[in-house]
């Protein structure tokens, strides 16, 4: 971020996405999910890089910051599994994403406060797959948790300029 002059604006949604995911990665390991937790953890730190190029983006919608943060981290050297997070975190319905996408994603609704059904529930049935449960036995825990840190979205918000 530092090298590429990441504006405060940017590197401040970053800490507020990671104050979500740190929720859910918490939950997480409750559960005793064997995840990548660094890749989740490294998807927040870096999912929205390529706001650096296309700024417009920074307080508007748009997507071709997606690709860009993928290229800039490629030409770094960066993993393509690390690098894949700046695409999925903005395209999971269009594409095969791991359940650690899929929590960067999550977190990046879940901190302003946004509750995306579809989301939450492939991430729900992840979860249940990789322990080998029933969807119903876990939904109204992760649902409360889901909740819980949706419910700090607007204080998150009022925290990043409300954008």
């Amino acid at each position: 971020m530092a090298e590429l002059k990441a504006p405060a604006h940017l590197i401040e949604h970053v800490q507020l996405v990671w104050e979500a995911g740190a929720v859910l990665l918490k939950k997480c390991r409750q559960l005793g999910l064997d995840l990548d937790y660094s890749l989740v953890e490294l998807g927040i730190a870096v999912h929205d890089l390529g706001k650096t190029v296309h700024t417009v983006e920074l307080l508007g919608p748009g997507h071709r910051h997606e690709e860009e943060g993928q290229r800039i981290l490629l030409s770094r050297g960066v993993s393509a599994e690390v690098a894949k997070v700046c695409v999925s975190h903005g395209q999971w319905e269009r594409m095969a994403c791991s359940t650690e996408e899929l929590i960067v994603a999550l977190s990046d609704k879940l901190w302003k406060g946004q509750r995306v059904d579809a989301l939450e529930l492939q991430v729900v049935d992840r979860i249940c797959g990789m322990l080998n449960v029933d969807r119903w036995e876990l939904f109204t825990d992760l649902d409360s948790c889901f909740e819980h840190i949706a419910a700090d979205g607007q204080k998150r918000l009022n925290k990043s300029g409300g954008t």
